[in-house]
């Protein structure tokens, strides 16, 4: 008896890593993509158990990775619980989040070390969105530009301290978000570039200059480009202008319209171009919820329709979608669906060197699939060849 559990996508336009192919039909088998064919190849019959969705008048793309959220659907990665990760990756499907980065926050040092050890002990769930690993938000930053991040529990980098966070985690810290400028001779962000480890400039006062060591030591990536970092300044550029200008760098963005007008995301998508761009939500626990009193990292958070505030108004995370992140990106000027696939999909994976496994439609890979309509409507998501959401 075939026990293979079978998923077959017809007819529908599939944006596969090196072209787009319509009316085209994909297979996956046990969670990896096996087929994809043209129109004329499509087999006559499939699997009698095959399950089989028809995509016509749709988009399958792939699924979203959300390299940097603290939490949603009331919990939140510092919980430091199995419920709190099932709850988080029960609920990312229905935004076409298939993957995604468990975001810590500075906190106290045993506090972290417990939420990366859940992290290491944690089984993803068929269905779910599932967690690839840690970004390590913290606490090697700048006081000064701390945003929602408590400053009493910041600390200057230490290596043997990350190694031993490293692993607590099961060696799944994938990106760190750190301050260039308390690393100056790059001793620490060059052990952790050795140790296969993203490092992200942020909560950092760098000038432009310091970014630009900061690179040649390992640096690739700016953390929510425009928050909780020094701007740009007609005499000094600083991280703003280092992202804008370096092309060694790829930035987060929170396309929510509020960390960032539309304006100044036209203005970097502009500069940067899809191939530099990733779009994170950087979420709290109150994603996904109504609107109310929350919390994140010990802070008590006031939460509206659409923003996250700390008691002093300090923007305090979001509760974007990543669905509607893409949308918005989308309404922007020369934005196609290629280049929402390149900053949602492909270049988290590439970044965090996960590209073999995710980020793309192609054979042998994970079946994180999204079918979509041209407004970017997610009407299924599949994650890891099981259906993570149906639109009712």
């Amino acid at each position: 008896m075939n026990k293979d559990k079978v998923l077959v996508i017809k007819n529908t336009k599939i944006y596969t890593e090196n072209k787009v192919m319509e009316l085209a039909s994909l297979v996956s088998v046990n969670g990896k993509i096996t087929a994809v064919y043209e129109k004329q190849d499509v087999p006559a019959d499939f699997p009698a158990n095959a399950v089989i969705i028809d995509g016509t008048g749709k988009s399958l793309i792939p699924g979203f990775i959300d390299g940097h959220i603290h939490g949603a659907n009331g919990a939140d990665v510092m919980d430091a619980t199995e419920t709190a990760l099932d709850a988080i990756a029960g609920v990312l499907p229905k935004e076409g989040t298939t993957s995604f980065l468990a975001t810590t926050i500075t906190q106290s040092k045993q506090e972290i070390e417990a939420a990366l050890k859940n992290v290491a002990a944690y089984a993803n769930k068929i269905g779910h969105a599932e967690v690839i690993g840690v970004h390590l938000e913290g606490p090697f930053i700048e006081r000064s530009r701390a945003g929602a991040q408590p400053i009493e529990y910041i600390v200057d980098p230490n290596i043997e301290l990350f190694k031993k966070w490293q692993l607590a985690s099961g060696d799944k810290i994938k990106t760190i978000t750190m301050a260039p400028e308390h690393d100056p001779d790059g001793r620490f962000i060059q052990y952790l570039i050795k140790n296969g480890v993203n490092v992200s400039a942020g909560h950092t006062k760098s000038g432009f200059s310091e970014m630009k060591q900061a690179v040649t030591y390992g640096v690739k990536q700016v953390t929510h480009i425009c928050n909780a970092m020094s701007g740009i300044h007609h005499r000094d550029i600083g991280v703003v202008g280092a992202a804008l200008q370096i092309p060694e760098l790829r930035a987060e963005l929170i396309a929510d319209t509020i960390h960032v007008s539309p304006e100044m995301m036209q203005l970097i998508y502009n500069t940067m171009g899809s191939k530099r761009l990733i779009l994170i939500t950087d979420a709290m626990r109150a994603k996904c919820l109504n609107p109310g009193n929350y919390e994140l990292g010990g802070q008590p958070v006031k939460v509206s329709a659409d923003r996250a505030l700390l008691e002093d108004g300090t923007l305090a995370g979001s509760i974007l979608k990543m669905n509607k992140a893409v949308q918005n990106m989308l309404h922007l000027s020369h934005v196609a669906m290629e280049d929402i696939i390149e900053m949602a999909s492909t270049n988290p994976a590439k970044q965090i060197g996960l590209y073999h496994m995710k980020g793309s439609i192609a054979v042998g890979k994970d079946a994180d699939l999204l079918l979509v309509d041209d407004g970017l409507t997610i009407h299924y998501t599949i994650c890891r060849g099981s259906i993570g959401f149906k639109e009712e």
